[in-house]
């Protein structure tokens, strides 16, 4: 079974499951795991590590339109070294202070390869689900696709300065805010836009026609071909920008209200497809547990 199946099966058991983050009374929770065979190719500073592992749970509170309060950490590793812990603290702080929130603990155990377990949480009075998108509605996404993907490309270069400063992403939490009181639905781009628009369609119900050109992050660029860097832009995943819609008539005043450039890249239908320059377009992307 994989990760997709599995979360189906919750899903299927536990009726608040299906956003990036659950909201209880406001307060938004989430927790991820990252490990190192899977998600810190090798050149992965700790200090890069820590601030991409609570980079990724900060994310999901953005992606619900939620103020960052606090995140914790657990760090797990066959040795304990003491400049790798408090350079993964550190990075965890830093990325915490980057959204205005508190890096506040966690803790220590011994583990068969290095992992970092995280969870944040934050304040959302109303947040954005992904089942509110309706037909019409303009599809958009913050920043730029294939950031991760140019950074892998970049340790496996030997690159590493490059590919560290590449991975250290800055969660979206002051976007999701300002974005909340215009999208009908959103997401983060954890799993790919191309993933991120099919999960948006299932829980809304609806389908998306998307148009070139995306917004591909120019290291992207620098080391791809332009069919790979479309795919990889598409369905590599981990970049961690917001996926949105918005209603054609808020637009405007959702990007002069964004920090972070908001790029329409399509358009909410009614059919339930998914389709990218009018082509199909598959739901494929990242997957916890594989290799990237």
């Amino acid at each position: 079974m994989d990760e997709r199946s599995a979360l189906g099966l919750i899903a299927e058991h536990l009726d608040p499951a299906g956003d990036d983050a659950a909201v209880v009374d406001g307060l938004v929770v989430t927790i991820d795991m990252l490990h190192e065979s899977t998600d810190f190719p090798t050149g992965t500073t700790r200090y890069t590590a820590g601030w991409r592992a609570v980079g990724a749970s900060l994310s999901d509170v953005a992606a619900m339109g939620g103020e960052a309060t606090a995140a914790v950490a657990v760090y797990g590793a066959p040795t304990f070294e003491g400049e790798a812990i408090t350079a993964f603290v550190d990075g965890a702080r830093d990325v915490c202070a980057a959204v205005d929130g508190a890096y506040v603990g966690g803790d220590l155990d011994e583990h068969d390869e290095f992992t970092a377990a995280t969870a944040a949480v934050g304040r959302a009075d109303d947040p954005v689900l992904r089942s509110g998108a309706s037909p019409g509605d303009i599809v958009c996404v913050t920043g730029t696709l294939g950031r991760s993907a140019a950074a892998l490309g970049f340790f496996d270069a030997g690159e590493h300065d490059r590919a560290n400063d590449l991975f250290r992403f800055e969660p979206r939490v002051a976007a999701g805010r300002a974005l909340a009181p215009y999208a009908s639905a959103m997401m983060d781009s954890s799993d790919g836009l191309a993933r991120s628009l099919h999960q948006l369609a299932e829980a809304s119900d609806v389908g998306f026609a998307v148009e070139s050109p995306l917004p591909i992050d120019d290291a992207l660029v620098e080391i791809t071909d332009p069919e790979e860097r479309q795919e990889l832009a598409v369905s590599f995943g981990e970049d961690f920008e917001l996926v949105c819609t918005i209603p054609e008539e808020k637009l405007d005043a959702a990007r002069e209200a964004s920090p972070t450039e908001l790029t329409a890249i399509g358009q909410v239908t009614d059919d339930g497809a998914v389709a990218l320059d009018g082509e199909p377009l598959p739901d494929q992307g990242y997957t916890h547990g594989e290799s990237g």
